[in-house]
């Protein structure tokens, strides 16, 4: 994975990347709050972030930057020396470290306990589900914002698999906002081990080895603490890895991992309209593999879930028409597809960090080459296309830096790239900005 070349030429191109980046998050900001306060229109309070201005400090302060610390310090030999086997678990227990320790920042109540119960969100309408298929045979009746009893911003955004995620947890007995946001950061941090496992089997043992440090300490832990987008994304991330496995394997595993990369690809799609886009990131983890062999095993499997929604009554392709009209009820009526198409990106280049802007511009080029690093390439060149469609579709304007962690977990394992000199000065970069962010601004979800 490092091939380096001419480093100090290197060097250079990175941060020229990186300034690119800053250049187009500093616009981004200037140009937004410029719109913002001439009319209101981008309806987020610190554009381009839904967020608001406030420097605070809280309870996970201390934790948040001995976690840093210690990734920094002991990440990259860590992951180098690690057992096969303990290499996801670890990353694993160290991205649910960092994001929960984030999330602490802003207290328990703000940040962690109260942030899936508040007026948008899916906790709100735990007691409409008392009969689970009369309630999935109304849902399409209550999305509208004109329809009587219409569900919250967050409930109606979704198909209905993602409120009986939380119904299910009520069922048995860990009902409630810690319980809910427990989940969602224990599941999210297991997105890293899901991607360390896609890329020892599709890449190599020493891919995963690199990327690990970066895998954990993303900027993006802020807002998959707590966002049910984060539990998104560890499904998406376990449906790639499933694929990933019966695609470079052969056997009785490799058939089951098919099938269940096809579940749980079927149950994604009913978690969010907008990640059948991880489609794909499927097809890059074919054309990396290069063989189609799983195929009519993933078919079958993401049939499943489909067949039994629409069995109890949810029609999915309506519920998706009427989302779209009440997208198009709310804020996304006013906000200007103009500077959305480009600030979105900026949302992306702040999830992600520099040093994931510096590793896809050394990464992308790398899909001509072979091995490892054509693997690794094309995987994050699957997730930057997903991106991009989803950015000029319009159904994205804004609350990206949620709505789309589930790519973004894609693109970071373009630092994989960077020299092994650079990889604590790069891990240092991302935590600064997670750090900085995190404890300047309060974000909305």
């Amino acid at each position: 994975m490092n091939a380096e070349g001419r480093p100090d030429r290197r060097r250079n191109r990175d941060l020229y990347a990186v300034a690119a980046a800053t250049a187009l998050v500093a616009a981004a900001v200037v140009a937004g709050h410029a719109i913002e306060r001439a009319d209101g229109s981008l309806r987020v309070g610190w554009p381009p972030l839904y967020a608001r201005w406030e420097p605070h400090w809280g309870p996970g302060t201390p934790a948040a930057v001995l976690v840093a610390a210690a990734v920094i310090a002991y990440g990259p030999p860590l992951a180098d020396r690690l057992p096969r086997r303990a290499l996801p678990l670890v990353g694993w227990a160290a991205s649910a470290a960092w994001i929960f320790s984030l999330a602490l920042v802003d207290g328990w109540r703000r940040g962690f306990a109260g942030r899936l119960t508040t007026k948008y969100e899916y906790l709100t309408v735990m007691d409409r589900f008392g009969d689970v298929p009369a309630a999935l045979r109304g849902f399409t009746g209550h999305i509208l914002m004109d329809a009587p009893d219409n569900w919250p911003a967050h409930v109606a955004g979704h198909p209905p698999g993602a409120t009986l995620t939380f119904v299910a947890l009520d069922r048995i007995g860990l009902g409630g906002g810690a319980w809910a946001a427990a989940w969602c950061v224990v599941t999210g941090a297991s997105a890293v081990a899901a991607v360390l496992l896609a890329l020892r089997w599709l890449a190599s043992e020493e891919c995963a080895r690199r990327a690990a440090p970066f895998l954990v300490l993303a900027p993006a832990a802020v807002w998959v603490g707590v966002s049910a987008d984060g539990y998104f994304a560890a499904v998406a991330a376990w449906a790639v890895a499933l694929l990933a496995y019966a695609a470079s394997r052969t056997g009785r595993l490799s058939l089951i991992a098919a099938l269940g990369a096809g579940l749980l690809a079927g149950w994604l799609c009913y978690l969010s309209y907008g990640l059948g886009l991880f489609a794909l990131v499927g097809a890059g983890v074919l054309l990396a593999a290069r063989t189609v062999r799983p195929l009519p095993l993933v078919a079958a499997g993401a049939l499943v879930v489909p067949a039994v929604f629409t069995g109890l009554g949810f029609d999915w392709w309506e519920g998706y028409r009427l989302l779209v009209e009440r997208y198009y009820q709310g804020a996304a009526r006013i906000r200007p597809y103009g500077y959305w198409v480009w600030a979105n990106l900026a949302c992306t280049a702040l999830v992600i960090g520099p040093a994931c802007v510096a590793g896809l511009r050394r990464a992308l080029p790398s899909v001509r080459d072979g091995g490892a690093r054509r693997a690794v390439a094309l995987l994050v060149a699957a997730a930057l296309a997903a991106v991009v469609v989803a950015d000029v579709s319009g159904m994205s304007k804004a609350e990206t830096e949620r709505i789309w962690l589930p790519f973004a977990l894609w693109l970071l394992p373009a630092a994989a790239f960077l020299p092994d000199r650079a990889r604590r000065p790069w891990l240092a970069a991302q935590a600064a900005v997670a750090l900085v962010l995190n404890h300047a601004l309060v974000t909305g979800w």
